[in-house]
């Protein structure tokens, strides 16, 4: 059996505990004052919250008896809505601003929590145009964004290659976009969790295994969201040269 860390080492552990922590809560207080500037409403919120939590509380309390025993639990639940309201914003501001962005799907399939396996750009072209494949308890998933008149090609071709290795399993199509039959950006996450569930998880993982051996059919595109003002035909270039 190992022997416990020494002194030293869990001097070292701790200290950098705290450096983590320290960096979280600035990155925190730094996204705050950022959406405190360009959202007028944030603060207007978060401290309604807390106040009318508050008075709610205090007025049950009242009834009781307990109005002061009663009122610190207000504040408390206040200050969690006021977190979650601040989380909420912050979350929409972003995907406000990735929107139409090359890369915004790719970099939205990424941040979602669970079991996904996510594949970016196994398909694409020089207009950075792209289809990313997600598997999950629904199957196979493909996520395009991109011109959609050319986007609905790649996907066909993905599909057909796909479905000779993958045989009954389900493959759903999504576009990425704001037009009629598409998938914004920002509802991509919940669209895929309503997905009704096909498949267990340990096929999850033979599927994954078998695709893989597929490889990838795109040229080499952006991570994430392209930088705003980020000019299209030099990124173009840059993918064209891999």
């Amino acid at each position: 059996m190992a022997g416990k860390p020494d002194k030293e080492t869990q001097k070292r552990l701790k200290a950098e505990k705290r450096a983590e922590s320290k960096q979280r809560r600035s990155q925190i207080w730094q996204a705050f004052q950022m959406q405190r500037k360009q959202d007028k409403l944030l603060l207007p919120l978060m401290i309604g919250s807390v106040v009318g939590a508050a008075v709610v509380a205090f007025l049950i309390g009242l009834i009781f008896g307990m109005e002061w025993i009663f009122l610190p639990f207000g504040i408390v639940i206040g200050a969690l809505i006021a977190v979650s309201i601040f989380g909420r914003r912050v979350q929409r501001s972003v995907y406000a601003q990735a929107d139409g962005q090359p890369g915004a799907a790719g970099w939205a399939l990424d941040q979602m929590k669970g079991q996904w396996r996510v594949t970016q750009g196994v398909a694409g072209n020089t207009h950075l145009d792209a289809v990313h494949r997600v598997i999950g308890r629904p199957g196979v998933i493909f996520v395009a964004e991109g011109a959609p008149h050319r986007v609905k090609a790649l996907l066909a071709q993905e599909k057909k290659r796909t479905a000779r290795v993958v045989g009954q399993t389900p493959i759903y199509n999504v576009i990425v976009g704001n037009e009629e039959g598409q998938v914004p950006l920002k509802g991509l996450q919940r669209h895929l969790t309503k997905l009704p569930r096909n498949i267990s998880t340990n096929e999850m993982d033979s599927l994954d295994a078998r695709l893989a051996a597929l490889g990838s059919r795109a040229a080499a595109l952006p991570k994430g969201p392209m930088p705003a003002g980020a000019k299209m035909r030099s990124v173009q270039r840059t993918v064209r040269r891999r």
